[in-house]
């Protein structure tokens, strides 16, 4: 009946005229559909009478849905709620049926449209119908249909509480708000101008190419000629304009907008439309917030897996051919097909693999030349005159390095300590040290330049972001107080400049309790080495009992990583707590608040018993006779007779290991559980196909959703991986090879993350990487500060150079080799009388095991007189040289590596010269393009018009 009315509303079909070319008109509520048939004949055929039929009734089919959610508040459960039947058609598809549209089996049956098995899903969103905000929620529906929107309801086949709404955008609609978000969509096809080549150039490239024929083509590239899909749409694009739309690239409007651009839109729609009366209560977050819809996702476009080879018969969906050519380990050592990635995950995510590969990049050379000096220093090491020293001095007895458990030890028992600092610790180190500060500066400045090209790339160089929503949290606190906002002059809540210095220096103050809680476990850390080194120094085992202190330091090593972790739980809700006390305004600033917290107390967290054992371990003893203690009880502990560095590499590499060893098991490992437990679940309860029969919405909802926190976690973890790369590496030359080994698992870890265990993420748009990038230029300068300290003060680079020019056999010659070490090892130690020894610390033995009588004197790392002397165990000429020496070392360094970094900031432009170029000729042909695509239609409607008799005056052009 209501069809019925609706057709005498309109004109009747036979009063068009026999031009063919009069408008139908249906009235709708104020909304005008306009049935222009191109016709060229003089009747109209009967099969365009039935699509203007199917039109008219598709439309009215809306009308009345509209009316029904407007008159019948219990539409949210019944009307359109199918329970599970995935094979049945709706009213619309039957009507279509009836008119001879035959739509494929397939689309009906894989979860990824509607019944009718035309309409895609676009969204997908998920409540409990035991959930008690009904009422919220159907005006929620109500408004997202009166918006456009088109939906369904299916219940959940493994429980019926759960209910899924299926969202479809029709192409009105994406066309709306596509013009409304400036939406840029391809128009054209892009021209390359090749450059005029002189023949001499024109030789050399054809010699060059002849040689490129005999070698690999590529293998790290993608072969897009058995993979078509990667192949780019190389087209130059403008903001979508409905009165332009003529302009644009449309070979079918069901797949001119992507599925991530169509879900993007569908999201931002959702973000606007009310809930409840009143100025704050919209959007889609405050209901996910409230508990109104349990989760809202974006469908995944079908199965990962297929039993057929992609070679042979294709993809079967982008995120098939993601998982074979981007999360599939067989092709680790490829390229990412980063198109692909920011086509299905959008812009966030694909910057931030972006990033990562090409810090993955960067990392090939910073990780050959360190490993080029730990081999240096393996080839060099039966030529170090210091090691063959300290393994020659059978007759250098050493003092015990804690109180009566530990023994005199010879020197020649460090040997192996000696020979591994030399790996380390030689004379590349320096070299390395600055060579990783200026690579630093070259990641970053030509990581801008990289950006540019994507941001080119991917039409982000004038994408602005929109005027951010505030969070409900502010509104909620700060409703009764608002001022207008300058941007979009509608008044809003505002937050008193005293309410939030205040907020701000509380928040300040609980971040330095958390860093005193840090330096609080460090030092607990540096109690259990004291206390440990005594009693392993006891143990029965000769094993541990000779190597006390290396057992002391690794098992330091464990238990302080254990601690880290466990501290980093703690960290996260201190950050939370104290990023909510500070109430930030938009969701922008409560992330950079947050990730600023986080990345700051983690970085504290790993990082200060490394700064320990670099700056302080050994520096404050004291010396025998008068050692400093803590509490006036412990003795502080010492560094190996062969230098604290051995200590520091064990530090750096343990955590290092460790750590990016937990991250992935806890990045991949976790979700796999997870997941597995759910289909085993399944299995039990539908047996071995029942996984396999679920529409794709089911299987979606039942893989892990993406972390709460977004990217967070993923630019962290690289962030402070990027750290002990550059703070400590002149200690750890392997650590730019240890972390490019873990990039390379890590790349593919997260693919395979994002496109198998996690629901499919909204795809985000985003400029660039956000606040990490200043994080990363803070820590590139602190890494010139600490391997300057490290170098001068951890290592013995200084005091042997000092030996060399001033005090050993070449001493005023100019000449710093080997051989004018001769007489190092000796000259760094000093002479300790052993009955000066204090009462507590006097060790056990007497020493007479290693000459047949008591010892008279041991030696200890220092530069102190002698006990006969004037001054007693008081610091030597030396000493003081050495210490000039470090102290002007810093200075050199730190200006010298400083002054490299910002001039190759300054000679490295942030926007390459030929991206200028092609950015002010594509502007210019843009241009172009528009006026000549208008000028052609003017003209195409000027010749039609005297075609039909029709002519106006004064007409253009």
């Amino acid at each position: 009946a209501g069809f019925s009315t609706a057709l005498s509303q309109t004109p009747s079909i036979s009063s068009i005229s026999s031009e063919g070319r009069e408008d139908l008109q249906v009235n709708q509520l104020g909304t005008q559909i306009w049935i222009k048939p191109d016709m060229q004949k003089t009747d109209v055929d009967f099969s365009e009478i039935l699509n203007a039929i199917q039109e008219i009734a598709k439309d009215v089919n809306i009308f009345f849905d509209e009316l029904e959610g407007v008159n019948s508040p219990s539409k949210d459960d019944d009307s359109l709620l199918h329970h599970g039947n995935l094979t049945s058609t709706s009213d619309d598809a039957s009507r279509l049926e009836v008119v001879g549209e035959e739509v494929p089996d397939k689309n009906k049956t894989n979860g990824l449209y509607f019944r009718d098995g035309k309409c895609r899903i676009d969204y997908i969103l998920v409540y409990r119908k035991s959930n008690p905000q009904t009422e919220k929620r159907e005006v929620f529906e109500r408004n997202i249909r009166a918006e456009g929107l088109q939906m369904e309801k299916e219940s959940s086949l493994t429980n019926s509480d759960i209910i899924f709404v299926k969202l479809h955008a029709p192409w009105e609609v994406l066309g709306k708000y596509a013009e409304l978000m400036n939406v840029r969509m391809p128009f054209r096809r892009k021209i390359y101008y090749l450059h005029r080549r002189y023949k001499f150039m024109n030789r050399i490239e054809k010699q060059i190419s002849r040689f490129r024929g005999w070698l690999p083509k590529k293998p790290m590239k993608l072969d897009k000629e058995t993979l078509p899909d990667l192949e780019e749409n190389d087209c130059y694009t403008a903001p979508f304009s409905q009165q332009r739309i003529h302009h644009f690239i449309i070979h079918n409007k069901d797949t001119f907008f992507n599925n991530a651009t169509r879900s993007r839109i569908v999201h931002h729609i959702l973000q606007r439309v009310k809930y409840e009366e009143g100025k704050n209560k919209i959007g889609l977050n405050r209901l996910l917030s409230n508990g109104s819809y349990e989760a809202a996702f974006p469908l995944h476009e079908g199965s990962y897996r297929s039993k057929n080879s992609i070679k042979t018969h294709g993809a079967e969906n982008h995120r098939h051919l993601l998982y074979e050519c981007w999360a599939s380990w067989g092709v680790w050592y490829k390229y990412q097909p980063l198109d692909l990635v920011r086509r299905y995950f959008g812009e966030k995510i694909g910057l931030y693999f972006a990033w990562l590969g090409w810090y993955t990049g960067m990392l090939f050379p910073a990780a050959f030349i360190g490993l080029f000096v730990f081999l240096y220093g393996v080839t060099t090491l039966n030529h170090c005159q210091v090691s063959k020293e300290v393994c020659q001095a059978t007759d250098i007895i050493m003092c015990p390095i804690c109180d009566k458990y530990c023994p005199f030890m010879r020197l020649s028992d460090s040997c192996i300590y000696a020979k591994v600092t030399h790996l380390f610790d030689n004379g590349a180190t320096v070299f390395f040290a600055v060579f990783m500060a200026v690579w630093a500066t070259v990641f970053l400045e030509f990581w801008k330049r990289r950006r540019a090209v994507i941001a080119y790339d991917w039409d982000l160089i004038d994408w602005e972001e929109e005027e951010e929503e505030i969070r409900p949290q502010f509104e909620a606190k700060y409703s009764k107080k608002e001022r207008m906002n300058p941007i979009s002059g509608k008044p809003e809540p505002y937050q008193a400049f005293a309410d939030k210095c205040s907020r701000l220096i509380v928040s300040a103050s609980g971040i330095f309790f958390m860093i005193c809680v840090v330096i609080a476990a460090v030092f607990g850390i540096v109690i259990y080495r004291v206390v440990t080194v005594s009693t392993f120094a006891a143990f029965k085992w000769a094993l541990i009992r000779n190597n006390s202190q290396v057992a002391t330091t690794g098992t330091a090593v464990c238990i302080n990583f254990c601690i880290i972790m466990l501290l980093n739980v703690l960290y996260e809700k201190v950050a939370l707590f104290l990023t909510n006390l500070e109430q930030p305004r938009t969701e922008s600033e409560w992330e950079n608040s947050f990730t600023l917290k986080m990345f700051l107390f983690q970085f504290v967290n790993l990082n200060s018993s490394t700064f320990y054992i670099a700056f302080f371990l050994g520096r404050f003893t004291g010396h025998p006779g008068a050692y400093l203690r803590l509490i006036n009880r412990w003795r502080l502990e010492e560094c190996h007779p062969s230098g604290c560095l051995i200590d520091l590499c064990m530090q750096m590499g343990i955590i290092m290991v460790l750590k990016q060893t937990w991250n992935n098991f806890m990045e991949l490992g976790y979700p796999l559980i997870q997941n597995w437990w759910t289909r085993r679940k399944l299995r039990q309860e539908y047996g071995t196909q029942g996984k396999t029969s679920f529409p794709q919405w089911e299987k979606d909802y039942n893989l892990q959703p993406m972390n709460a926190y977004g990217l967070f976690d993923e630019y962290l973890e690289m962030i402070l991986q990027f750290g002990f790369t550059t703070i400590f590496v002149a200690a750890f030359p392997l650590a730019p090879l240890l972390a490019l080994l873990n990039n390379i698992i890590e790349i593919r870890l997260d693919a395979y993350k994002f496109v198998t265990q996690w629901r499919r993420p909204l795809a985000s748009r985003a400029k660039d990487i956000g606040i990490w990038y200043g994080i990363l230029e803070g820590i590139g300068i602190l890494s010139v500060i600490t391997n300057a300290f490290v170098i001068a003060v951890t290592s013995d680079f200084i005091p042997r150079l000092v030996y060399a020019y001033k005090y050993g056999p070449c001493a005023g010659q100019g000449e710093a080799g080997q051989k004018c070490m001769v007489g190092y090892v000796n000259a760094s130690l000093s002479v300790f009388l052993v009955s000066d020894f204090e009462n507590r610390s006097e060790p056990t033995s007497n020493g007479s095991e290693f000459s047949g009588s008591p010892l008279k004197y041991c030696r200890y790392r220092d530069y102190r007189d002698p006990p006969h002397s004037a001054v007693p165990y008081g610091y030597t000429l030396q000493f003081w040289h050495v210490l000039a020496a470090r102290l002007a070392f810093i200075i050199v360094f730190e200006h010298l590596v400083f002054c490299i970094k910002h001039l190759i900031s300054y000679l490295i432009p942030d926007l390459p010269k030929d991206l200028r170029d092609r950015m002010r000729r594509e502007k210019y042909l843009i241009q172009e393009m528009m006026y000549e695509a208008e000028l052609e239609r003017l003209q195409k409607e000027r010749k039609e018009r005297k075609k039909n008799g029709k002519s106006y005056h004064n007409e253009w052009p």
